[in-house]
């Protein structure tokens, strides 16, 4: 099935998360059972990880009644992509409807920490033998004046126990949404949980970091009303923008199906990349790739026809992927590229770069009129007389960029998966 496009993800995702939105998602009254498993324990004793278990009689009865209706699902639910966190994962009613031919599985209970979801892990999650995890969990952890490093501690124990159960399965994390020092998530103590968050996760080849703050965030980092009209909930637009950051992402680790994109290149160009393998490319100052899917640190992979610079991990940073063969004559360069939020990358033109990212927030060409954050836009290169001519989507990013007599064409990765498909060229 085609992925959806972003504006279907948005009329799709309309519904704002209110208190009754919430209630509406809970099972009908009755529900709530007397099996202990599904209530909170009376004390802290003996519980696992540090920090805030909510006790509220409000919260006690959300809990109970959503981890009963989670026992029932669960048969149903096996084999599932398992969204697991508190209310903001909770709303998202529908997010089956957004992942179309997928099975998954909403594990959110509104107000929950990541202590709450710690100690509920084995039963709610782990049991249901999970394709793989979406977790954000961690806003409610500061509500209630927990330190960041107990948060990012109690979060080490999550990944913790879905890497026993299974290292293979994979993870998506996602850095904690902006909000408001009004509802006690002041932006300084959410980047710090988030800081802590992408340390936790750097040596963890299971656990890919969808940095979803900088897409939210507003320009004192706080959540913006237009999207998070409590300043604490998306509203549909919101969840239509995460649900398209998580889609490139969830198709590059083979979880929900990406359109292949099989095009010819126009007459008189010649495709650069044919999405399967390597061919034609190598890393830098390393041997020719031809045949691998895969450098060895699988930073660029060949999948779903496209080429893909996957998401760096600490310290791994500047990565680069090279044609084996060099261009002397003038050229006209065409590929399209997709960039996850505040993703940043470049275009080597025979050795200099063009900046290829998240234009949007990651800059340096913020106010392109015609860029489509979050889905595929076009570039177009050309070389003539050691000049190199770019554009996106139509837009002029450089006019005149000196460039060498000669070079390699050139993929640079920093931070952000980014994707490129239908690279081609045409010599002249």
């Amino acid at each position: 099935m085609k992925p959806l496009p972003f504006r279907l993800l948005l009329a799709l995702s309309l519904a704002p998360v209110t208190p009754a939105a919430l209630r509406a998602a809970e099972p009908a009254p009755g529900v709530v059972s007397s099996d202990p498993r599904f209530q909170i324990p009376a004390t802290d004793d003996s519980l696992p990880g540090a920090g805030p278990m909510r006790r509220a009689e409000w919260f006690q009865k959300v809990w109970t009644e959503r981890r009963s209706e989670f026992a029932r699902r669960a048969p149903e639910e096996h084999d599932a992509i398992v969204f697991l966190g508190d209310s903001i994962t909770h709303g998202w009613s529908d997010v089956g409807s957004l992942f179309p031919g997928v099975k998954v599985a909403n594990r959110g209970i509104g107000g929950d920490t990541t202590r709450g979801v710690l100690y509920r892990l084995q039963d709610d999650v782990i049991a249901l033998r999970p394709r793989a995890v979406v977790l954000l969990i961690g806003t409610n952890d500061l509500e209630e004046y927990a330190e960041p490093a107990t948060i990012a501690a109690n979060l080490k124990l999550i990944l913790a126990a879905l890497k026993r159960h299974d290292p293979a399965m994979p993870v998506v994390l996602c850095t904690v949404f902006p909000s408001s020092a009004t509802k006690t998530r002041p932006a300084n103590r959410i980047r710090r949980v988030n800081e802590l968050y992408a340390e936790a996760v750097k040596d963890e080849p299971q656990v890919t970091l969808l940095d979803t703050w900088p897409l939210f965030a507003d320009v004192h980092g706080d959540a913006n009303a237009g999207e998070f009209p409590d300043l604490l909930h998306p509203n549909g637009i919101g969840y239509a923008k995460w649900s398209a950051a998580l889609h490139p992402i969830l198709e590059t680790l083979g979880l929900i199906p990406a359109w292949p994109d099989d095009a010819p290149p126009e007459a008189g160009f010649q495709s650069l990349a044919n999405g399967r393998d390597l061919a034609g490319w190598s890393g830098a100052d390393q041997p020719a790739l031809d045949g691998k899917t895969e450098t060895a640190d699988r930073r660029y992979v060949a999948k779903n026809g496209r080429l893909v610079a996957t998401v760096a991990r600490q310290g791994e940073g500047f990565r680069r992927l090279t044609t084996t063969r060099t261009f002397p004559r003038d050229f006209v360069l065409k590929l399209e590229f997709r960039a996850s939020p505040d993703a940043s990358g470049g275009l080597q033109i025979r050795g200099p770069q063009l900046a290829c990212r998240d234009y949007a927030l990651a800059g340096p060409f913020a106010i392109l009129k015609t860029y489509r954050p979050l889905d595929w836009n076009e570039i177009v290169v050309t070389v003539n007389g050691g000049l190199a001519h770019a554009t996106c989507n139509g837009e002029v990013l450089v006019d005149a960029m000196p460039v060498p007599d000669d070079g390699p064409i050139g993929l640079v990765s920093e931070r952000g998966q980014i994707e490129y498909r239908r690279i081609r060229i045409q010599e002249r």
